[in-house]
């Protein structure tokens, strides 16, 4: 007999189903159609590739549940609500790629040019403005993530600005533009370097002792690529195809140090994804 919390999961799994067979619908839709066809909240659009992989997991998850429904486990969908609740407490950050809920009721055909709008120049019609606009605005607006204002004993608290999705946007952006200051200054230092100086010895197999000398964050930049990168391999990428996945992924390095990561531990990445 199936618990409340077997009943959460399964009404769950089914919603996310709907929503993304309806993302497989959508994903052949041109730009502007996929942002009015949904009240959609602030997000990168989804590859379709993703949303597959998403459905896939999704139904096992759903067979492996019906399965422990059967065989009268009581704990499983406990244990499944509990590391959910905890994966968006304490271990997920801030991520820009997720697939949003999409819902039949609230779907919109795409929007069209309205014939009496015209351009008071040239006669020609102007696109008419969604009529989501003001939502999704409004739904970004109260949705929107800002990093926690930090105590500083003795000194008096300022009041931090309104968590807008203008502000999620600015700190976000000043992130950016101090990572791509610091990767800068380090290829300038590296470029100054005398061309006689000896030439740093290769990575090894394990690709452990390559990166002793360089520091904390470079070294966790890196693991992070060699991670990202037998995980696509893992899923059927093409080893061409890597570097710009892994560049276009929030807090990853710029094309050109993930190309060169790769290069310099394409052993290290074919042991970890099981191709060696």
């Amino acid at each position: 007999m199936a618990t409340p919390a077997d009943q959460r999961l399964l009404e769950l799994l089914d919603k996310w189903l709907k929503s993304l067979e309806l993302h497989l619908k959508y994903s052949s839709l041109d730009n502007d159609s996929y942002s009015s066809i949904q009240p959609w909240p602030e997000h990168q659009r989804p590859s379709r590739w993703i949303i597959e992989l998403a459905r896939q997991k999704a139904l096992a998850l759903q067979a492996q549940l019906r399965e422990r429904v059967q065989m009268g486990d009581a704990q499983f969908s406990e244990s499944v609500e509990l590391m959910a609740f905890l994966a968006n407490l304490v271990g997920a950050e801030h991520i820009e790629r997720f697939i949003p809920l999409a819902h039949a009721e609230t779907e919109r055909p795409p929007s069209t040019p309205s014939p009496q709008s015209r351009d008071p120049q040239s006669g020609r019609p102007q696109a008419a403005r969604p009529q989501a606009a003001d939502t999704r605005a409004a739904q970004a607006s109260a949705t929107g993530t800002r990093e926690m204002p930090k105590f500083v004993p003795g000194r008096e608290r300022t009041r931090e600005p309104a968590g807008t999705a203008g502000v999620a946007r600015t700190e976000r952006r000043a992130q950016t533009e101090r990572r791509t200051q610091t990767e800068r200054r380090a290829h300038a230092e590296r470029r100054a370097q005398p061309r006689s100086q000896a030439k740093p010895p290769e990575n090894p197999p394990d690709g452990t002792a390559a990166g002793a000398d360089l520091d904390p964050r470079m070294l966790a930049m890196r693991e992070q690529v060699i991670a990202d990168a037998a995980r696509l391999v893992q899923w059927g990428r093409k080893w061409y195809e890597l570097a710009e996945l892994i560049s276009s992924m929030a807090n990853r390095p710029s094309l050109i140090d993930v190309r060169r990561i790769l290069k310099d531990n394409k052993t290290v990445i074919d042991k970890k994804a099981g191709r060696s």
